[in-house]
């Protein structure tokens, strides 16, 4: 497990607390978006734009960017910027959205066509990164002969990891994506969905080797696991507005540092390349001492 990655989810108001993050020694830092939610949020790309000027060494993502909410090539424009500014530090982790349909209708996107508005926001980022005079004509976007400068710092822009728990999502990652990102999974569920996403890639041509495996892992430290599980279960069901106590015992890792570490290891088995870890602390002042405690009671055992 030599060659595991691990990364910390931030909540925006966070983004100052990337620096204690990379002191940490973690690989990655994340953070995610919404226009309207049940709690508040920031733009991602303006969050980790603040997060690249304070940092030198940490990977940046997106755990995830809402794309369908944006046109195709504004996102690509601001993927690029965002590249620039951090040196090529960014992984783009990129999802459909549609829990809270109201940030849909605000921007005069339906719902139901967030999937199709993915699929060709994809396509057409690809384009504007290794190509120039790009002509395209879609459903949704039109270009005629145009070019995008600059281009992402990284060669044919920053890698994307499509997220999502759905055989749609599978399908995108492996025909389009550098990389599967899934949440609420199983250890068997994920290794099931990756397989399934490498035999998409096989299909269109691509090689399966070359598609990431990385999770959006739920971690509730606690003394004991029982003590974890009801701070877990309260989290989520706010966050997802429905009841987890049932459900939390499949897809959280929890308990005292071993607890959690043997569960990690689990998934690390079933392909797991890259973590992101997101701590359920039950209130926000305890989130860092989570993220501390990770650094230095939980990774260690796995990086052995």
């Amino acid at each position: 497990m030599a060659d595991l990655k691990f990364g910390i989810n931030l909540l925006p108001h966070q983004w100052q607390d990337v620096v204690r993050v990379e002191e940490l020694g973690y690989d990655s830092a994340w953070t995610s978006e919404h226009i309207f939610f049940y709690f508040p949020t920031f733009d991602v790309l303006t969050a980790l734009a603040a997060m690249a000027a304070k940092t030198e060494r940490i990977t940046l993502g997106t755990a995830v960017m809402l794309l369908p909410l944006r046109p195709a090539a504004l996102a690509a424009k601001e993927i690029a910027s965002v590249d620039i500014i951090s040196e090529g530090r960014l992984i783009l982790g990129i999802g459909v959205g549609g829990e809270y349909p109201k940030e849909f209708e605000a921007v005069g996107v339906p719902v139901k066509e967030r999937g199709a508005r993915t699929t060709e926001a994809l396509e057409v980022i690809k384009k504007l990164y290794t190509e120039d005079q790009v002509t395209f004509d879609g459903r949704f976007t039109k270009l005629d002969g145009v070019t995008l400068m600059p281009k992402p710092k990284q060669p044919g822009g920053p890698p994307m990891w499509v997220a999502g728990r759905s055989e749609a999502a599978m399908k995108r990652a492996g025909r389009l994506a550098d990389g599967y990102m899934p949440y609420l999974f199983s250890p068997d569920r994920f290794r099931d969905g990756l397989a399934k996403t490498r035999e998409y890639a096989e299909k269109a041509g691509r090689d399966p080797g070359q598609i990431t495996g990385a999770i959006y892992q739920f971690v509730a430290i606690a003394d004991t696991y029982e003590k974890a599980k009801p701070i877990a279960a309260k989290e989520l069901q706010m966050r997802y507005q429905q009841p987890f106590e049932n459900l939390v015992d499949r897809y959280a890792v929890m308990g005292n540092a071993d607890d959690c570490a043997g569960r990690l290891a689990e998934y690390a088995d079933a392909g797991v390349e890259h973590f992101i870890l997101v701590p359920l602390a039950s209130s926000y002042s305890d989130y860092m001492t989570h993220v501390e405690t990770y650094a230095s009671d939980i990774i260690p055992k796995l990086r052995k």
